[in-house]
């Protein structure tokens, strides 16, 4: 029993590509990609557990062909990795831009980007034989996922980010009224994005702000609403 676990050993810590080190590559990139998925998902992430486990087992699928077929074809034990490793790279990016989801005025999924690529990556380490290092980063993508999420809300002291619409009669150009009533209610606007539809003669705000949870947002609608000749008001995630 001993002598069978110490060849399994062996040859899942070899460099060259066996039938059982790529099974054991495979299974382990699926476990490491699964756990970071499940953390996505749990957050309501559209990339989810068979997303993340996917994309880490074809990143580690990739690194093998790339040492497998010199080490075949050509003879030699070791071929060029870097080549596929490349191109995974550049397309875990088109994966990534899909789990972007931009509204007006704001990013989201920016999070859940980087872990696809980080997760890509983890499964080429994996494909080439660095255990430990793809465990360990694994472990860390988890805490900053987890610990540094519960950090950042922490600082900001219950803060979240809201995109109020907002619709008005008339060509309006200056925001400083706007501005004005955010600092009046301690509420700090990131970015505002402007329409402007002079075939019907009207102009839509969409601002990006970031506001304490506790705030009033009937009240700020309300008070929205006096500052010019508002047709349609809403806050939104």
């Amino acid at each position: 029993m001993v002598s069978i676990w110490q060849e399994l050993i062996t040859e899942i810590s070899g460099t060259e590509v066996t039938t059982t080190s790529a099974i054991f590559k495979l299974c382990l990139s699926l476990i490491l990609g699964s756990v970071v998925g499940l953390e996505r998902k749990r957050k309501g992430q559209i990339a989810g557990v068979r997303t993340f486990a996917l994309i880490s087992m074809g990143a580690t699928l990739a690194m093998l062909i790339s040492i497998y077929v010199p080490q075949v074809y050509l003879g030699l034990k070791n071929g060029d990795p870097g080549r596929i490793a490349a191109q995974v790279i550049t397309g875990v990016g088109f994966l990534g831009a899909g789990a972007i989801i931009q509204m007006k005025g704001s990013v989201k999924g920016l999070t859940t980007a980087a872990g696809i690529w980080m997760v890509a990556t983890i499964g080429m380490a994996v494909g080439v034989g660095m255990y430990l290092l793809s465990i360990i980063a694994t472990i860390l993508i988890l805490f900053i996922l987890v610990q540094l999420e519960k950090f950042e809300h922490r600082i900001k002291i219950g803060s979240e980010s809201r995109i109020l619409k907002v619709k008005i009669s008339g060509i309006v150009n200056n925001v400083n009224e706007y501005k004005m009533l955010f600092k009046k209610r301690n509420i700090h606007m990131s970015n505002v994005h402007i329409e402007y539809d002079y075939n019907e003669n009207i102009t839509r705000f969409n601002f990006a702000i970031v506001a304490k949870e506790s705030t009033d947002y009937p009240q700020l609608l309300e008070e929205l609403k006096h500052l010019n000749n508002t047709l349609l008001l809403s806050a939104g995630v």
